[in-house]
């Protein structure tokens, strides 16, 4: 089958064939790591095998409790933070209608809820669910993260005082810990329906768990299609020699990180990427910012950041490079027209298909970056669709565990997101937190 593929071509210029091959090497040596489990938090590599090991029996009852859940609702809340929602937004919006919320609907319409404190926000989901049928996906392994916690407690009083418990129980389901936390037991004593995030899978590592699939199942998308295509990029990833594209594009980020270039600029030039380079920022950004270490990732979205962004990444400080997702092929056609007046213009691209002219700005700006020194990197997916998704996501993921550990840094811990969450809870007055906001109080 038509695969993702990564083009070097535009680094080549950047970094000698022996950097290469040497930081090649270096990356082999890391696959050996993974696949061995000899690394720094390999008890969080369940993700590795995932998608391979993920039964027919288990993709089936997650699209029973999906058309449960879709059957009298016209909206579902996902609820959760980070990994616990990023990947299925991610995949939903790759795969869905741009402006899917104003077309006929065969699926409930997903909305996102506990990725942030904002009380507008909330009040404004009050104010669209207040009128229209509603089930709730809440996605969190201890039940207690602040963010999808709060929205939690509204979204469920919410749907309690309008249909009543026993209806609520039909309403809600719960993604969490297999055995334990706060949300396991609430889940137990409600009776809600419930599915387990393994112990071994962090949650920016999630997507092909309970945690991103039910989402994308209720959106009314393949799952099966979608871990197919995850599978089989796993099968391609695993293999130790050159060719392995995770290989390449771990070698190649560090070879460019270890000539000064801190900060990787993701860009996409299709408006239904924006998710899928949100996910990656905290995919990698969370798995090798540590120990004063780390390439930034950062993402814009093109042509039209190429009106505000495009100055800097053109003639700013060369700390960058840039890595581009290239759609090969849209879903739809459609042709520029010819006008008799062509105030404009533009009759010299009359009849050319939007996407020639969308591929011609997508090369135009790679050989201009270039030539003002930005390494750039080309990943292509032949087009949008279920398979190819679940492709690139696993591709990242195996990409990132290799990236990190030529890092030398732990891919799989987050001890720095701990400290604002200390910060908060101590200036909220959290039982057990007094002192530590007291201290705070004075420096405020």
């Amino acid at each position: 089958m038509k695969t993702i593929t990564v083009n070097l071509n535009a680094v080549k210029p950047f970094i000698s064939d022996a950097a290469l091959r040497e930081w090649n090497d270096k990356a082999l040596k890391a696959v050996d790591v993974l696949t061995q489990k000899t690394g720094k938090g390999n008890d969080f590599l369940g993700w590795h095998n995932l998608p391979s090991s993920i039964t027919a029996d288990e993709l089936a009852r997650i699209e029973k409790v999906a058309g449960q859940l879709s059957k009298d609702a016209e909206i579902v809340v996902i609820i959760g933070i980070g990994g616990s929602y990023l990947g299925a937004k991610a995949v939903i919006d790759a795969l869905s209608h741009s402006f899917d919320n104003l077309m006929p609907r065969q699926h409930p319409l997903v909305l996102f809820a506990g990725h942030n404190i904002g009380e507008d926000y909330l009040s404004e989901l009050l104010d669209v669910i207040q009128h229209k049928s509603t089930a709730c996906v809440v996605i969190s392994k201890s039940g207690t993260t602040t963010e999808p916690a709060i929205a939690f407690r509204i979204v469920r009083k919410h749907i309690e005082e309008k249909y009543g418990k026993a209806e609520a129980r039909k309403r809600i389901a719960a993604v969490t810990d297999g055995k334990h936390g706060a949300l396991r037991t609430l889940a137990v004593q409600e009776g809600y329906e419930t599915f387990a995030i393994p112990d071994d899978v962090g949650g920016r590592f999630s997507v092909f768990t309970p945690a991103g699939l039910l989402p994308v199942a209720i959106a009314g998308f393949d799952v099966a299609a979608l871990i197919k295509g995850a599978a089989e990029m796993e099968r391609q990833t695993v293999e130790r020699k050159s060719e392995n594209i995770a290989v390449q594009y771990a070698a190649v980020r560090n070879a460019l990180y270890a000539t000064g270039k801190k900060i990787e600029v993701m860009a996409n030039y299709h408006p239904k990427l924006h998710y899928v380079i949100e996910w990656w920022k905290q995919l990698f950004g969370e798995s090798e910012g540590k120990e004063h270490k780390g390439i930034f990732p950062a993402g814009v979205d093109f042509t039209a950041d190429l009106h505000s962004m495009g100055q800097y990444l053109q003639e700013g400080e060369r700390l960058l490079f840039e890595t581009v997702l290239s759609v090969v092929a849209p879903q739809r056609r459609l042709t520029i027209p010819k006008d008799a007046q062509n105030l404009d213009q533009l009759n010299f691209i009359a009849g050319k298909r939007i996407n020639e002219c969308n591929k011609m700005a997508e090369l135009g700006t790679i050989l201009a970056h270039v030539d003002g020194q930005t390494p750039n990197i080309q990943i292509n997916i032949p087009c949008l669709n279920e398979t190819n998704i679940g492709a690139l996501l696993y591709f990242f993921e195996k990409a990132c565990g290799i990236s990190a550990y030529l890092l030398g840094v732990n891919p799989f811990d987050q001890p720095g997101v701990e400290a604002y969450k200390k910060n908060m809870f101590a200036l909220l007055n959290k039982p057990g937190f007094e002192k530590q906001g007291e201290a705070l109080r004075k420096r405020i």
